[in-house]
């Protein structure tokens, strides 16, 4: 599961608008912001947010989970 709050720093971390999440994902627009205003996990159906999920991760992004620093993401090591 991923939270809002990853999904916006992941979008920070790649200078996304919500729309271009949106196209990348075919998520709609309204979904989308809809989805980012609620805090904790996303409240959505699990394929939607596994589309969301997989057009950050092929725009480079990597999820980083609870570890007892808090859940997060980071931009994938391009030489990889």
């Amino acid at each position: 599961m991923i939270t809002s709050e990853q999904v916006r720093a992941a979008r920070a971390l790649i200078r996304w608008e919500q729309r271009d999440l949106a196209n990348a994902s075919a998520v709609s627009l309204p979904s989308i912001k809809r989805l980012e205003t609620s805090p904790g996990l996303l409240a959505a159906q699990p394929r939607t947010v596994a589309a969301i999920r997989a057009a950050l991760e092929a725009a480079g992004v990597e999820f980083i989970p609870e570890n007892g620093g808090g859940a997060g993401v980071r931009l994938r090591d391009r030489k990889l």
